[in-house]
């Protein structure tokens, strides 16, 4: 997954950074950032990242899904 079909999958999920930051397991001050820096490409999204994404976009939702 490219950075950009990650920053636009995250946007389809109405996610905010700080939503899919907590999602993906960051936590702190930096949250937003980390997020940024893989859609800027600044940071790869690895592929587990992508997996996950790919299935939130399929439908699935866990138990504390964030909207």
């Amino acid at each position: 997954m490219t950075p950009q079909e990650f920053k636009e999958a995250r946007r389809s999920l109405g996610l905010t950074l700080d939503q899919l930051g907590g999602m993906l397991g960051y936590s702190g001050e930096h949250v937003k950032a980390q997020v940024h820096k893989m859609e800027t490409g600044e940071r790869p999204v690895r592929s587990v990242q992508a997996r996950l994404m790919q299935c939130y976009l399929e439908g699935y939702r866990p138990d504390d899904w964030s909207t």
